[in-house]
């Protein structure tokens, strides 16, 4: 039987969605008040080990996939880059070989999202994107979870995206033709999400509008979301910057959206560039309990990689 890779959002589909979605919510009520360390009453994963594979630097992909497993009953391994056969030349392959005879499943954070799937296809154990320069699904599952959580049902919910059309931007639309919401997006030119993933989205029912109109797109939405304008190692700063300050999300954009609308960013978040401190530290900014729910949610594809959730 092939494991259940985890590579993007659509590897599960909207039912699994769903599913993960509930039992997170489940899991999280039950052990209310416990310390983060304490294992589920049932441990559903006692036993199990997840490797933990960083070709790039990690807190919360790291932390709450550790935490993670730690609260389902099992261990995890960590692996970087530089400190392993992988930073000297072992090719993708043969680590995942050489991984599947020794662990039970593996969380890869890497750059190019053609190296998970080489992962994936020579692994024998489930295989988990924590993130590639395609997408990142385990934050919008964590997304996804906080905010049915603020109360907020995902059919007819409308997303405004502000900034560069990164792989975040990406696995929301993924998301959004799965789940039934809609995305208004709004980035300066030249820096549009990928046209598979607008096409993706529209083709699940969802209205996708891309617009270089930042007040435009925030009227009237339920979620506003941005992220961090220069990932790690970007060129062209400084340009790139003068391209995205029109779209920082501040006070003014914020009052365009509808008056019960939330913040989100995936973090970590560089707060007078992408976001303003008010906005950040508003009432509206639920980007902390976004973080937390990278536990709970991930807990949830964990079990689903292992064929434990439907």
């Amino acid at each position: 039987m092939s494991p259940r890779h985890f590579l993007d959002l659509g590897d599960a589909g909207p039912h699994a969605i769903a599913a993960m979605i509930n039992d997170a919510i489940d899991r999280k009520a039950a052990r209310a008040e416990w310390p983060k360390g304490k294992a589920d009453a049932d441990r559903p994963l006692e036993g199990r080990v997840l490797a933990l594979v960083f070709e790039k630097n990690s807190t919360r992909t790291r932390v709450s996939f550790d935490i993670a497993m730690r609260q389902l009953g099992g261990t995890v391994l960590i692996l970087e880059a530089g400190s392993s056969q992988l930073g000297r030349g072992e090719t993708i392959a043969d680590t995942a070989r050489v991984l599947s005879r020794m662990v039970d499943a593996i969380m890869l954070r890497t750059d190019d999202h053609a190296k998970i799937e080489e992962m994936a296809r020579h692994a024998s154990v489930p295989v988990i994107n924590g993130l590639t320069d395609r997408s990142h699904p385990c934050q919008i599952a964590a997304d996804l979870l906080t905010v049915i959580e603020h109360g907020k049902a995902l059919p007819g919910l409308e997303v405004a995206w502000f900034g560069d059309g990164n792989n975040v931007l990406h696995s929301i639309l993924e998301a959004a033709g799965l789940m039934k919401f809609n995305v208004r997006i709004a980035t300066p030119a030249g820096y549009e999400p990928n046209g598979e993933f607008v096409e993706m989205a529209r083709a699940g029912g969802s209205t996708v509008i891309l617009s270089q109109d930042a007040a435009a797109a925030a009227r009237g939405a339920d979620v506003i979301v941005t992220d961090t304008w220069i990932s790690m190692g970007q060129a062209d700063a400084d340009e790139k910057r003068a391209a995205m300050e029109p779209y920082q999300v501040n006070s003014d954009l914020m009052a365009t959206a509808k008056p019960d609308a939330i913040f989100l960013h995936c973090l970590p978040a560089h707060v007078g560039e992408e976001v303003s401190e008010d906005v950040f530290e508003s009432g509206q900014s639920i980007v902390f309990d976004e973080a937390e729910n990278r536990i709970h949610a991930q807990k949830s594809i964990l079990l689903w990689s292992f064929g434990l959730l439907a």
